[in-house]
Formats: structure tokens, sequence, C-alpha cells
């Protein structure tokens, strides 16, 4: 039993001391790594998807930068993006509650019913190129989990904010075909 509480230890401390490292001469190459995961925003074939693909990141934007007021105006030009899109009317009321939200909380709960519905609407999406990122995070909403979109691979949790910027995975990529 011992043995296995030392190793778990030894993996922990192997992986924390390695997050940072440097080369030889001192230079930090983490940067180079995030250069190269980075990709340009979706396009796609339908107008009205762009702009709810648009509307939906500056939403997603706001939560991770833990900004209430902008998460509101956010939610609302996405809600009216949504209500024109036939078949997301309901998706709409969700974004309107995240609008209406009395604090960040309450808009970072009901942004998990949102992102369920449009991850589900985007798979099905028809991309002229890039590629959209679906994330997940195992201990967003009590740990019950949430997942949310993204044009990079870099996370940047919208449960979360910088009290756990980085906490998530990517679980999924969805490409233009």
């Amino acid at each position: 039993m011992k043995n296995y509480f030392g190793m778990g230890a030894l993996v922990l401390l192997m992986a924390c001391n390695n997050a940072d490292k440097k080369t030889a001469e001192g230079k930090d190459t983490t940067a180079h790594k995030i250069e190269a995961v980075a990709t340009a925003a979706p396009d796609f074939k339908d107008v009205k998807l762009q702009n709810i693909y648009t509307s939906y990141i500056s939403l997603k934007d706001a939560l991770v930068s833990s900004k209430s007021e902008d998460a509101k105006v956010a939610a609302k030009t996405l809600g009216t993006e949504l209500k024109n899109y036939t078949g997301c009317e309901n998706t709409a009321i969700t974004a309107n509650k995240i609008e209406a939200a009395k604090d960040i909380i309450e808009q970072r709960k009901e942004f998990t019913s949102l992102s369920s519905d449009v991850i589900a609407m985007f798979k099905h999406a028809d991309l002229n190129k890039g590629a959209i990122f679906v994330q997940h995070c195992p201990m967003a909403n009590k740990g019950e989990g949430g997942d949310w979109l993204a044009s990079e691979k870099k996370i940047q949790n919208p449960y979360y904010g910088s009290e756990m910027m980085e906490c998530g995975a990517v679980i999924e990529e969805i490409k233009a075909k």
C-alpha cells in the first residue's frame, strides 16, 4: 500500500516539475506549443450559423473573464440570433435566462444547457474551413461536468474563469468536411 502512495506522489511531483520545463539555454519552450495549436475561427457555409457561433464565443469569452455584464450583452445578441434560426427557439429562451441572471454563478449554470444544445447543432453544421473544439470540465456544476465550444485547443474554462482557467480537456473536434 505504501508503494502505491509513494508512486502517486512521485508521479505528481514529476508532473508538476515538468509543467514549466525550460531548455538548457533557459528559454521557456511552452510558448511554441501554444502557437502550434492555435487555429483560425471556423468559417460556416450558413451565415446565420456563423453569427450564432460568433455570438456564442463572445458569451463564452465573457464567462471566461468573469464579466457578468458582458455576458448579459452577449447572451442578448445570441438569443436574438437563435430566435431567428428555425428550431432554436427553445435554446434562445436559455440565452435569455443568461441575460436575465442575477449573477455570474447563475449565468454559468444556464450556460451548461445552452452549450449542450449549441454543440448538438454545430456537430451537423457545414464548415467551409477551420475546426470547432468541444471542451469539457469534469468539475463544473458541482462535479456533474460541463461542455463548451472553442475555436482553439487551448483550454479557457468558462465555468470557473481565473479560479481554474485551464481545468478541462478537448473531447471532440468538429472539422470541415
